[in-house]
């Protein structure tokens, strides 16, 4: 699945977040609120319907249908839409898990029902383009996306909260101008198509693995990333466009090493603060950063 619908899906679904418990388990006598959970199932079906409809119908209109098929998409833009796959799916378990928990139901039921939704979810888009001339489904995006899934609840059972989030942050870069109808024109276009402003990160929070009389900062985290620069196309980057000669690039992989905070860990007796610290905490935030790739160490006061 490209990853520009991949981060429309995603975007959508982290802000209809409603109702976040801050991903902190409710106490055992939590009650069940039916006339919640009947809300939610209806809320979360009819999203999931018109998500789904309406993306055949704005994105696949325009492009031939076909029998199923599959395609072969691992070597694609350098791996980063599969990480953004992770990303999507793990985030969708954590929006599932936290709104069964405020409708009341027991911790281990959420974990594998509500963490399950991004795998399910993902899985029925990937249908969409599994219909799709233009594209097929990919074993890899479905791999990514159970991954992502898996990672999420095996955290949630584990230990019973997120030790290691999933983070994403985007830099502008210069690449876009080149292709701007692949990249993006515009700044928010290019936040979704410029895979080589994407990083992805896992953000390990260092008190959570630490005794409990540990005075380490409850919010600070440590994190390591992944990007890749010098794509101007999935595969290969094209020599000319539009009958305009464009300059090579070389496509390389990058990988970081990083500070970050832990936005749940930040105290604060403000239910709205709350509620925004967990909408928000998908976001690596900009702090010193290592990057290491094919052409040596950089070091970066703030990396975003």
């Amino acid at each position: 699945m490209p990853l520009f619908r991949l981060s429309m899906i995603s975007i959508l679904l982290i802000f209809i977040h409603i109702k976040p418990v801050n991903s902190q388990i409710l106490p055992a006598d939590t009650i069940l609120h039916p006339k919640r959970l009947y809300s939610l199932v209806a809320i979360e079906g009819s999203l999931w319907g018109a998500s789904v409809i309406g993306l055949n119908y704005i994105w696949y209109k325009d492009y031939d249908h076909s029998a199923w098929h599959s395609f072969n998409d691992q070597a694609e833009w350098l791996q980063i839409d599969k990480v953004g796959h992770f990303q999507t799916s793990y985030y969708l378990g954590k929006i599932g898990y936290d709104m069964l928990r405020w409708s009341g139901v027991s911790h281990s039921r959420s974990v594998i029902y509500g963490g399950s939704l991004g795998f399910f979810y993902l899985t029925s888009i990937e249908m969409l383009d599994a219909y799709s001339q233009e594209w097929g489904f990919s074993w890899g995006d479905m791999a990514a996306n159970a991954l992502g899934s898996g990672f999420y609840i095996s955290q949630a059972l584990l230990w019973k909260e997120q030790r290691i989030s999933v983070r994403f942050s985007f830099h502008p870069t210069d690449f876009a101008q080149y292709r701007p109808n692949v990249l993006g024109d515009k700044a928010m276009e290019q936040l979704l198509k410029d895979y080589n402003g994407h990083t992805y990160w896992l953000s390990a929070n260092i008190y959570s693995f630490l005794p409990d009389e540990s005075t380490f900062p409850k919010w600070l985290n440590v994190a390591v990333g992944y990007g890749a620069q010098g794509m101007l196309g999935g595969f290969s980057n094209p020599t000319m466009v539009h009958g305009v000669n464009i300059p090579s690039f070389d496509r390389y992989r990058q990988y970081y090493l990083s500070l970050d905070i832990d936005w749940t860990k930040i105290p604060t007796h403000s239910k709205f603060l709350k509620s925004a610290f967990n909408v928000i905490s998908f976001i690596k935030f900009p702090m010193p950063t290592l990057q290491f790739d094919d052409r040596g160490t950089h070091f970066y006061p703030l990396y975003f």
